[in-house]
């Protein structure tokens, strides 16, 4: 059955709207990338800060990575939507008043307008502007071709579409191969070849020289870490404009720069942050070497009057939690003997040793102290993650040696609590054995790596459990990460043969 030719007209008509959509997000994303002009930066966090609290744990816990992928591609479909749609509303009030060869000009300026509300930036708007009246161009191309080149033409403004769409895709796999857009980040951070600090760069050594040699183990300082943000787009402060504002329920206030901040002794921290809605055995644990200054040397100045505190970010996040837990608390400025990396909260970070990754606020803006307790972002979400972590080993890697015996291996964290050992059992939990550790690292909030070599042939479960420096055993207890932190014991079954 043959489509009237008005309806044809309509789905050309919103195929070139959308096409024009999506090119304008690319055109937007060629001029200024991943930044906070982006013009489907307002959006696309909207997706995250806006969604259902349920949906928001269904995607955290099930989907894990894969769920901020899509919320970021929907921020983009959203964003096309709309820019496609007063796209298309151009072109159709310039086609009633009979100058449809003005619709370019007529795209180009409507979808600028829009971008410059959604984005603030008028170098994100042009690009966005240039990006949808490209399409408008190929479209009036079409309109303006003879009756047999027409269906060429449609064709090709449809493939115009379609390139869009792929400068679309690639700018979002760009997007999450750099350092401000990767679930898990490099620890370089991308700032330049300067010299490490030799300090940093013993403490860095050390680490190295204590790493357990397991193959597929990543060493103690790890090669890449985990990213967990509330914003697809992370915030991207000035350095020479960053402050921290010290509030509330403190004798003075306080504001302190990231000069003066930048000005003091630092301090060089391994530590280590592992994730509340990360799976039992999963991977959002890393451990890194942050620079920065106790964050007492901004609070004795203030003064604390309340019980708790709040910590604000730049990208809208919050977490409330008591002040006796910044006692210990880090202003971090650096990682790894680098300038602390956008994805990781430059130019500042907390750093709240023990307790959950959710409470090192990146992006660091406000500390307000608090007389009464608070409900925190996640908090408000059903989360219960602020307390201390739960002890954890994992079992990351099983090897089959030269030697033919079987190897497995993984990190051990108990928060400030630290980890004694490390139990193996390869039948399933009836028998255990002590596993090599590696030696402590500096410092009170660090994993430490572990490692098992045996005999077997035929298939068996494999459990492990840490112990932590209080002597407590890791509980067996399965629960979900939900809402207060996955715990249990890990196993998993070995087969020898598959190996």
């Amino acid at each position: 059955m043959t489509l009237p030719s008005s309806w044809r007209r309509a789905a050309l008509g919103g195929t070139v709207a959308l096409a024009c959509g999506v090119s304008a997000v690319a055109g937007s994303y060629a001029v200024v990338g991943d930044s906070t002009a982006f013009v489907a930066t307002t959006i696309a966090n909207a997706t995250v800060t806006l969604a259902p609290a349920v949906l928001v744990t269904f995607a955290i816990t099930v989907l894990g990575d894969l769920g901020s992928d899509i919320a970021y591609l929907s921020g983009l479909a959203a964003t096309a939507a709309v820019l496609g749609t007063v796209a298309g509303g151009a072109r159709l009030a310039v086609a009633r008043r009979g100058r449809p060869t003005a619709s370019p000009v007529a795209v180009g300026v409507a979808v600028a307008v829009v971008s410059v509300g959604l984005s603030g930036s008028l170098q994100s708007a042009l690009g966005a502007a240039v990006g949808g009246a490209l399409v408008a161009v190929a479209a009036d191309l079409r309109e303006t071709a003879t009756a047999s080149a027409a269906v060429d033409d449609s064709r090709r403004a449809v493939l115009s579409g379609a390139t869009a769409l792929a400068v679309g895709v690639v700018g979002v796999a760009g997007r999450r191969a750099t350092p401000g857009g990767a679930a898990g980040s490099s620890i370089d951070g991308g700032a330049g070849s300067a010299p490490i600090p030799e300090d940093v760069a013993a403490l860095l050594d050390e680490a190295e020289s204590k790493s357990l040699s397991v193959d597929g183990l990543e060493p103690l300082v790890s090669d890449s870490f985990y990213r967990v943000d509330v914003a697809n787009v992370d915030p991207d402060p000035a350095r020479e404009d960053w402050s921290v504002r010290i509030h509330g329920a403190v004798a003075e206030e306080t504001t302190v720069s990231f000069s003066e901040a930048e000005a003091m002794d630092h301090d060089h921290r391994l530590e280590t942050l592992r994730c509340v809605g990360e799976s039992l055995n999963g991977e959002k644990l890393d451990t890194a070497l942050w620079t920065g200054v106790p964050l007492t040397a901004f609070l004795d100045e203030a003064d604390p009057q309340g019980e708790y505190v709040m910590l604000r970010a730049a990208d809208g996040f919050y977490e409330e939690f008591p002040v006796d837990a910044l006692e210990d608390g880090f202003l971090a400025v650096g990682m790894n003997g680098r300038p602390l990396p956008r994805a990781h909260g430059a130019p500042a970070r907390a750093l709240i040793p023990g307790h959950w990754g959710e409470i090192n606020v990146k992006w660091l803006t406000e500390i307000e102290i608090l007389d009464e307790p608070a409900t925190g972002y996640w908090e408000e979400r059903g989360w219960h993650g602020t307390g201390p972590v739960e002890t954890v080993a994992k079992l990351w890697v099983e090897n089959r040696r030269p030697d033919g015996r079987i190897e497995v291996g993984g990190a051990a964290y108990a928060g400030t609590r630290g980890v004694e050992r490390v139990e193996v059992s390869t039948d399933g939990g009836t028998t255990w054995v002590e596993a090599e550790l590696s030696e402590p690292l500096p410092g009170d909030d660090v994993w430490r790596q572990w490692v098992h070599r045996y005999e077997a042939e035929g298939r068996h479960e494999v459990v492990v459990r840490a112990v932590d420096g209080t002597g407590t055993v890791q509980p067996r207890e399965e629960a979900e990460a939900y809402p207060s932190g996955p715990s249990g014991w890990v196993s998993k079954t070995v087969d020898p043969r598959a190996l």
